[in-house]
């Protein structure tokens, strides 16, 4: 099967499960947390698929890869300074676990 657009990809398919994941957890986050946490933490995660869709643009596959693996270890990185090692990994084992 021909990718014809980012939305056939696996990846980010499971990037906006992971959105969903997110928004729905943020949710029941106090709401003194709205501007902080949860802001930051909700812009981190659609990056990642946002970052997918802005990549599938390039002109060619190692463009793409290398625009990926780019913004992707930023995105981590931010999100690791953001919630912490444990998190991430609980985050990471119920979408792919979902």
């Amino acid at each position: 099967m021909a990718i014809k657009s980012y939305r056939d990809l696996i990846v980010w398919q499971k990037a906006m499960d992971l959105v969903e994941g997110v928004y729905k957890r943020t949710k029941r986050f106090p709401s003194e947390e709205l501007y902080g946490l949860t802001s930051q933490l909700r812009r981190a995660v659609v990056s990642v698929p946002s970052n997918i869709a802005e990549g599938q643009g390039r002109n060619s596959t190692k463009e793409f890869l290398h625009h990926l693996s780019d913004r992707c270890a930023r995105s981590k990185l931010r999100f690791l300074l953001l919630t912490g090692s444990d998190i991430l990994e609980e985050v990471t084992l119920t979408v792919s676990m979902g």
